[in-house]
């Protein structure tokens, strides 16, 4: 045990799995328009990773690790999510309708993006968001 009152493994731990559960909820996120996935369950995925840092070590460092306000992600999100059912307003006549780019970029080929995918990362932030609010507020109660 150290001074936080948690094990160094339970910190290596988590040291080494928050970017791995971020990367897979990445990989989540990026193939749930099409395959199972998406943004409610990459949001989650992503949750559990702070929240194990959480666990860790305290709040604090869990708020400098997540870098912005979780209210900001929120926000953010929604504000996000909003506007790409817009875009189908202004291309298609009906709200949330969907619409497909397909740019092709120098290295990489030709890209899919589309109005499901950007509504799923505003998803995606609204969950961070929320469930980290939650946890670290729960946390600060016990503080």
């Amino acid at each position: 045990m150290n001074k936080t009152g948690t094990s160094i493994i339970l910190q290596v731990i988590a040291r080494f799995l928050l970017p791995m559960l971020l990367l897979f909820s990445v990989f989540l996120l990026l193939r749930g328009h099409d395959e199972p996935g998406g943004g409610f369950i990459a949001g989650l995925v992503a949750s559990s990773g702070f929240a194990l840092y959480l666990f860790a070590f305290d709040t604090e460092q869990t708020r400098k690790v997540i870098g912005v306000d979780s209210s900001y992600l929120m926000g953010g999100g929604l504000i996000i999510a909003i506007l790409s059912g817009f875009i189908g307003v202004v291309y298609k006549g009906a709200f949330l309708s969907a619409v497909w780019w397909y740019p092709t970029l120098p290295g990489l080929g030709e890209l899919k993006i589309s109005t499901p995918l950007i509504f799923d990362i505003g998803v995606y932030l609204v969950v961070i968001g929320m469930v980290t609010t939650l946890l670290l507020s729960l946390a600060q109660l016990e503080d």
